[in-house]
């Protein structure tokens, strides 16, 4: 972290300093810099390779650094207004639109400005990630024999069993293929599972990134209510009567974003609903490594009680790393699974040798079982430090389920609170938050906020976003409603 604060500085130091020298003029010696800057030089070299991305400079072996020419005058801008008669017209003849509104996934994906606290953010905050062990996978990875070839297009082998003893029951590594990402194996599950315009089940709420993955390939959404134990089965058969649907997309533990974990009573009923109605199940397990220190045993994946391929599960390394450690598995059993493959393979051919290698080493050392019980404690810390926090400074926010897993929290705003003014006058306030109204595929029955307390430096900085979002509440609440006293 250090290191890379470092490369920044000095970065934007010579930046400022160019106009010293004229286009093709020599910039001081990476000796000199080092001496003059008292830095390493490595944080020198990457600061002038940093410089040299942006076209600011040009670097040459063996002479050194030199200011770039001045770059020419932008061409004049075309005219692309063209585009939305193609577009529309080629759309015409849709079931549904296949336009894509990426909001809800970049709720979770853009980096607030500098001093705003990040209670939007879908991963691990740097110094919950476990740098250290990714680079020393990474180098040995990059060493092993074969690393830099062509992987088999299913995955390594020894990756695919990996992941296979993780999902448990029956499951072989013959039937799992890895994929970049738990959003690429999503896209590739259902694009395999439903032709464009028909009915796709989901949770409702749900995670807005498989409703953009769904609209995207020409699918309808269709939401099934989930309470505190999960998806409501009743419902579940209703909607699969109601709409002839084939998939059904669910995340059964520690759901996104209510938190919610599928009661045990409940596993069985959606698997045989699931194969009464001829329909496969998507199963998104994609926070199974994310489980609190006080969350006791989990329950075993869907895939694993499923011996009739009705499951076609999804589990992801990503949200238990760095969101750009990108390894995922789709399992599945049954002719669907060549599917799948067929279709990863015309998206992406393969995931890259080296990181599944990188995976393979970061899992099998013994840094990767201390990482998973670091980050189990400091979630509970944070997680307890943020319902805190709330019941003090914002008793009128309804907090249903308090989960044992996850990272984030999923409020009721109080009646009549608008989330888009509520959103924006967070983020005066210093705080992005995340409006519920995204992870609705229909009309919301009530007005909700989602809050992270993994993407956060620590406890000190939960309990000033809260703070801050309790002057953004001052200000929208709706007029006739009060603050509640507190407890």
């Amino acid at each position: 972290m250090q290191e890379r604060s470092s490369v920044t500085e000095l970065a934007e130091q010579l930046r400022r300093e160019l106009d010293r020298y004229s286009p093709g003029g020599k910039l001081p010696s990476s000796r000199a810099l080092v001496d003059r800057f008292r830095v390493s030089p490595v944080t020198v070299s990457r600061a002038l390779a940093q410089l040299a991305a942006e076209g600011l400079v040009v670097t040459r072996p063996g002479a050194g650094a030199f200011r770039a020419a001045a770059r020419t005058r932008a061409a004049r801008a075309g005219d692309t207004s063209w585009q939305e008669v193609a577009l529309s017209a080629d759309g015409a003849a849709d079931l549904v639109p296949r336009s894509v509104d990426a909001s809800g996934v970049l709720a979770s994906l853009a980096a607030p400005p500098p001093g705003v606290v990040e209670f939007n953010g879908g991963y691990l905050h740097p110094c919950l990630q476990p740098e250290r062990a990714m680079s020393a996978a990474l180098a040995r990875a990059g060493r092993r024999p074969g690393a830099w070839g062509r992987p088999p297009t299913e995955g390594l082998p020894e990756l695919r069993e990996w992941f296979a003893r993780n999902i448990g029951g029956a499951v072989t590594a013959a039937e799992v293929l890895i994929t970049a990402g738990g959003q690429s194996a999503l896209t590739t599950a259902l694009r395999a599972l439903a032709p464009p315009g028909a009915p796709v089940l989901v949770e409702s709420p749900t995670y807005p990134g498989m409703l953009a993955i769904a609209r995207s390939a020409g699918l309808r959404p269709v939401p099934v209510p989930v309470d505190a134990d999960g998806v409501r089965p009743a419902l579940l058969a209703d909607a699969f009567r109601a709409t002839g649907a084939r998939v059904f997309v669910c995340q059964p533990l520690f759901q996104n974003p209510t938190g919610a974990v599928l009661a045990p009573e409940r596993r069985g009923e959606v698997l045989r609903i699931a194969r009464e109605a001829g329909a496969f199940v998507v199963e998104d397990d994609f926070v199974r490594r994310l489980v609190h220190e006080d969350a006791g045993p989990l329950p075993r994946p869907l895939a694993a009680d499923d011996p009739d391929g009705v499951v076609v599960h999804v589990g992801s390394l990503t949200k238990a790393t760095s969101p750009s450690f990108r390894v995922s598995a789709l399992a599945a059993r049954g002719p669907v699974l060549e599917r799948l493959r067929a279709i990863q393979i015309v998206d992406t051919f393969f995931v890259p040798r080296p990181l599944q290698e990188a995976a393979l080493e970061l899992v099998g050392s013994p840094a990767w079982p201390r990482h998973l019980r670091t980050i189990s404690a400091e979630l509970k810390a944070r997680r307890d430090a943020m319902t805190a926090a709330l019941r003090l400074d914002l008793p009128e926010l309804a907090l249903p389920n308090i989960p044992s897993g996850g990272y984030h929290l999923w409020l009721r705003l109080p009646d009549g609170t608008d989330e888009t003014a509520l959103t924006a006058a967070a983020l005066r306030a210093g705080v992005a938050i995340t409006p519920g109204r995204p992870y609705f595929s229909a009309e919301p029955p009530a007005a909700h906020v989602r809050l992270s307390f993994a993407a956060v430096a620590g406890v000190g900085e939960i309990a000033e976003g809260v703070r801050r979002l309790r002057t953004a509440c001052d200000e929208v609440r709706p007029a006739k409603s009060a603050r509640l006293p507190l407890p």
